[in-house]
């Protein structure tokens, strides 16, 4: 016990009220509901039935937290979760055809009316506590459901005020910066038509940057654009020795589908930080897709430094991604990263709706 207390102190969140509702009703709840109802003569006159009846509700509180019905009637998944309860409720009928001894009085008709009228009482007792177990598991499961809800939308909060705070604590006035730029577009003006498309396209980058701070979502189109300026201003540092092949498959219609906004920079970031070189030929292969909510993201690209020194640096980024992730779409992504024959894979899969 002192164990279980020490773990429910050091853990946070939505599982502390979980261990502490199921301990409640396995100590408390229960008991109760023996002790004061007529199970406790059970135990006396029927000890297997008794136990195998109390073990029964308790198989049934646990299945009922199992299925998670507040989810199940979210995705609409009737089946799923219609045949379990189906299952309980065939299962206590069976509990009340259990073969209890004949009650034995003098008079044969007396005996069989007060046995008829004993499985009658313990049949409908039986029946209340299956609805009583039923429905207090259905109650911490809704009650669970929508705290967990309520502890995420508080996480995703103070990440995104977080994030904000670090963002504002590092940035340069917008004004100052933008001012600046535009002074000396107005000097490179003339000189180099690839020196004014590379201003451009960094003037952009900023500009989403500083725009996006504000915002959970953005158009998927936006970010295609600004994952295409990165990748045009990176092309003209690394003097023709990289090739990208990039490639995104978005349905007609479907542009303006929102997303958070540079998270698959992180990806792209990574790709060339690793997989470029100033002096080698190199590939970047990037590509993305969006089909029926599902949408997928994938960078392939061959490993350009040292591997010890690769593994050692790259799960930095690939895990404040996946922490994002885990945020804004809980049980709804797959973040797969692969190194084989020197050639690094990450595959993104997001379910956005």
């Amino acid at each position: 016990m002192k164990r279980l207390i020490r773990r429910l102190k050091i853990n946070g969140g939505p599982e502390n009220t979980t261990w502490i509702l199921n301990l409640f009703f396995c100590v408390v709840f229960m008991p109760i509901l023996v002790v004061l109802g007529p199970m406790r003569q059970w135990f006396a006159q029927w000890p297997w039935f008794a136990l195998l009846a109390c073990a029964f509700l308790y198989g049934c509180y646990f299945v009922v937290l199992r299925l998670n019905l507040p989810k199940l009637l979210i995705a609409k998944q009737w089946k799923r979760m219609v045949m379990p309860l189906l299952a309980l409720v065939l299962a206590n009928y069976l509990l009340t055809l259990y073969p209890l001894p004949d009650l034995d009085f003098v008079i044969p008709s007396l005996s069989a009316y007060q046995t008829e009228m004993r499985n009658s009482s313990v049949t409908i007792t039986l029946w209340l506590m299956f609805c009583l177990v039923v429905g207090y598991a259905l109650t911490i499961s809704f009650v669970t459901e929508l705290y967990q809800q309520f502890y995420l939308t508080k996480k995703i909060e103070a990440q995104r005020k977080k994030a904000e705070l670090a963002m504002f604590k590092s940035q340069i006035s917008p004004h100052f910066l933008f001012n600046t730029l535009n002074s000396l577009y107005s000097l490179v003006l003339g000189t180099s038509p690839k020196v004014e498309e590379a201003f451009v396209k960094f003037t952009d980058l900023l500009r989403y940057t500083y725009v996006v701070a504000d915002h959970e979502y953005v158009p998927l189109s936006e970010e295609i654009q600004y994952i295409q300026n990165y990748i045009d201003l990176q092309l003209l540092r690394l003097n023709d020795c990289a090739k990208v092949k990039w490639a995104h498959d978005i349905p007609q219609g479907q542009a303006s589908t929102l997303v958070p906004p540079m998270l698959m920079l992180t990806l792209v970031e990574n790709a060339f930080k690793y997989g470029t070189s100033a002096t080698e030929q190199c590939l970047i292969e990037i590509h993305l897709s969006l089909l029926d909510g599902m949408l997928h993201f994938s960078t392939r690209n061959r490993v350009m430094r040292r591997a010890d020194e690769f593994r050692k640096n790259v799960p930095v980024g690939l895990d404040n991604c996946r922490n994002r992730l885990e945020t804004l779409f809980p049980n709804r992504f797959s973040l797969t990263t692969n190194e084989s024959d020197q050639v690094f894979t990450v595959d993104l899969t997001i379910k956005l709706h």
